[in-house]
């Protein structure tokens, strides 16, 4: 059977150094680690060759795989994709294909979480449809870029109390096949399906095939194993299918510290 494979998300190690993180990281058993690009520079555009190299670098020296990025539009700041600012979501968009630059060229076969509920909701008086065609539109467009440098958009569904553009994973699987482009698939979050009415693992099964990606955390955004969260359904269900992707861990409370956070979280998902 195949063995899952485990990364987490580097912003946990908010205060340290990306070699400490990654030497961290691996110590406490996890072989991949998912980037936040503002942890990189303000503006990734900006952000020099040689400085992704060095990254690309110290990410493979200390015997982790680059899995991509996620939390893509915190920064440079006011940037939005749905907006009926054109010329603002034109900008927007285009901070979109300097990540898919950025992602291809600190590793290969990197992922792109397209989460951003603040710069994706509706803005600016218009309807959620009409936002949702700018998301789409906007994602179809990049689409070929995305393609060309090996990297794979994951379109992520997001819970209403964050956002009211793509709410649910049967509303993204539906956006995805409208685009029809391999470069655009969907991801699955444990925090991110607090709506969702049916069981999680009977969800990621219906969509499995354009799945490419699973976050973990409870529902409270707290790490796995503080928590009431059933991971056993869904891990069962991806060993069954014998899923290659990556399981990631994002929490959302840093209290505990990013090493505690590391190895609990990691000891306790491998007893799932």
């Amino acid at each position: 059977m195949r063995r899952l494979r485990h990364a987490i998300c580097n912003e946990v190690f908010e205060n340290f150094t990306l070699p400490d993180a990654c030497r961290a990281i691996r110590q406490a058993g996890y072989t991949g680690i998912e980037i936040a690009p503002f942890t990189l520079a303000e503006d990734p555009a900006a952000f020099p060759p040689a400085r992704r190299r060095e990254c690309r670098d110290i990410v493979a020296s200390e015997g982790l795989q680059f899995v991509g990025l996620h939390w893509l539009m915190v920064s440079p700041k006011g940037l939005h994709v749905t907006t009926p600012d054109a010329d603002l979501r034109c900008r927007s968009w285009q901070h979109i294909r300097h990540l898919i630059d950025l992602c291809a060229d600190l590793g290969p076969d990197g992922l792109l979480v397209f989460g951003s509920p603040k710069q994706r909701c509706t803005t600016g008086g218009i309807g959620r449809a009409e936002a949702t065609r700018h998301f789409v539109e906007g994602l179809a467009a990049v689409a070929p870029q995305a393609g060309l440098r090996g990297v794979t958009i994951l379109m992520e569904a997001l819970p209403l109390g964050q956002c009211d553009v793509v709410t649910s994973l049967d509303e993204a699987a539906a956006l995805v096949r409208q685009i029809d482009h391999p470069a655009i698939r969907t991801m699955f979050d444990c925090h991110n399906a607090v709506d969702e009415t049916e069981p999680h693992a009977a969800l990621v099964e219906r969509y499995y095939d354009l799945i490419r990606h699973i976050h973990v955390n409870e529902l409270d955004g707290r790490h796995p194993g503080t928590g009431s969260y059933d991971f056993k359904p869904l891990f069962d269900l991806l060993r069954r299918r014998e899923y290659a992707g990556w399981i990631s861990l994002e929490a959302f409370d840093f209290t505990p510290g990013a090493e505690t956070i590391a190895r609990e979280s990691l000891t306790f998902l491998e007893t799932q």
